[in-house]
């Protein structure tokens, strides 16, 4: 996000996009996330917390949960992972899995 980025100050406003899609039979609640946040340098950052941008989304079977987020980062490149908290309606939990994804300044991109 080159809006909100300063480069000499080495602040770089990454925004992303996740798609959560319900693909059991059951309805899942999402409760709380984990990201592990890594710059370019290799260090990593944890965050966890509630929800996702202030939601505990019920995601019915078959149906899908989007949303919009940011990080920020000290290096122009760099990648997310981690996984969601979910539970069923029994109260069994369920960890969903986000696999790492990029975070780049696309003028670094070929």
């Amino acid at each position: 996000m080159p809006e909100q980025s300063d480069p000499q100050a080495k602040r770089y406003v990454f925004g992303y996009t996740v798609k959560i899609r319900n693909n059991t039979t059951f309805p899942a609640k999402l409760i709380d996330r984990h990201w592990i946040i890594t710059n370019g340098e290799g260090k990593n950052q944890e965050v966890r917390g509630s929800g996702v941008i202030g939601e505990q989304p019920q995601i019915l079977p078959g149906d899908s949960y989007e949303y919009t987020s940011g990080t920020i980062l000290n290096t122009p490149i760099g990648t997310m992972h981690g996984y969601y908290n979910m539970i069923n309606e029994s109260g069994d939990g369920i960890a969903a899995e986000i696999k790492p994804f990029l975070l780049a300044d696309p003028a670094l991109i070929h």
